[in-house]
């Protein structure tokens, strides 16, 4: 029995793109099921993904997270392929995405972008998503270049593990520290990524989403690192506390007597405090272990991906793995974009 696959394309009034995308998957995934998923869009894109030949399913509350929280609850595949319906990604190397995941076989792959015209990346963005994936890669592992991309490959076990909390844009974060924290094999293509079809505008705001994906890095640092970031708060006011206490035991010792008591008292509430702190801390990162346990049992309740025929477009070339100490590998595209290489180990 051939691997089911399955493609998910979230819109939200892209009726000038989602035709486009809906074509090219169908043409490089002839077999796939491809579900357009509106979400409370305005205009005709139901109209336009369903004459392309899409399954249209709703999706009333607005937010690529939503979405994709419905999309995962609702799909069971082998493979599940997610594209943004703006028509900015290489569509056609759709079937190279999911071959790689099964031969891996891979619990993710992802879409690295390469900008192949001058613009595709609106003013602030390319820098935003550097220093966004740069704050991920320091602290829950190096095994990202491209954090954001909206195109991926799932296996059936990462979706059905895969607690989808988000509500907006910043479900991409979401789904790479959800496999950096359960250390899933995880594979990146280079893909082309070109500006938007004339008529079809982009729902991404540069401070408002950056500033939420920048939240909820944090808010994931609190809920995965707790010992990390409760031990440089309770560093913080232990520092606080050796600044107010020092110069009060040094006159202690010279003069044998206490003249600052309030401030005595203060520095010795803020030691306490911060020791409480990382007291917190460590008994958090006991329970966040317990959750990671339960949440790879559920992952293993389910198969890896089955192998599929090996297949490769006119003129691809693989990379083989850079990094296989941690399952990581690149494949160029066939344009010959500039190379990425893996992080050292």
């Amino acid at each position: 029995m051939s691997p089911t696959v399955t493609c998910v394309v979230p819109c939200h009034n892209e009726e000038a793109a989602v035709g486009n995308v809906v074509r090219d998957l169908r043409e490089a995934l002839p077999d796939a099921d491809i579900y357009v998923y509106d979400n409370a869009s305005t205009d005709r894109t139901v109209e336009v993904a369903r004459e392309a030949g899409a399954i249209i399913r709703e999706e009333p509350r607005k937010g690529k997270g939503n979405v994709i929280r419905r999309a995962f609850a609702d799909i069971d595949a082998d493979a599940l392929l997610i594209i943004d319906g703006d028509d900015t990604y290489d569509a056609s190397r759709a079937r190279e995405m999911v071959d790689l995941l099964f031969e891996g076989p891979y619990d993710q792959v992802v879409g690295a972008r390469h900008e192949t015209v001058d613009g595709a990346y609106r003013a602030g963005h390319a820098v935003g998503n550097k220093l966004l994936t740069g704050a991920v890669r320091s602290l829950f592992g190096n095994d990202v270049t491209d954090m954001l991309s909206g195109y991926r490959v799932f296996s059936r076990r990462f979706v059905k593990s895969f607690p989808a909390l988000s509500r907006q844009f910043e479900t991409e974060t979401e789904m790479t520290v959800h496999a950096l924290n359960l250390r899933l094999p995880t594979a990146e293509v280079a893909v082309n990524y070109k500006g938007r079809p004339a008529g079809s505008e982009s729902k991404l705001r540069t401070y408002r989403d950056g500033w939420r994906i920048l939240r909820v890095i944090l808010n994931l640092a609190r809920r995965e690192r707790p010992s990390l970031v409760h031990s440089v708060a309770a560093g913080l006011l232990a520092l606080g506390a050796l600044i107010l206490g020092i110069p009060i035991v040094i006159d202690f010792i010279r003069t044998g007597t206490v003249p600052r008591f309030p401030t005595a008292i203060l520095a010795a509430a803020i030691m306490t405090i911060a020791a409480l702190i990382l007291l917190v801390g460590y008994i958090l990162e006991s329970v966040m272990h317990m959750r990671q346990e339960q949440s790879r049992l559920v992952h293993l309740a389910y198969p890896a991906p089955r192998r599929a025929p090996r297949r490769v477009g006119p003129g691809g070339r693989r990379r083989l793995v850079v990094d296989p100490g941690r399952d990581f590998q690149q494949v160029m595209p066939r344009s010959d974009p500039p190379s990425r290489t893996a992080s050292p180990p």
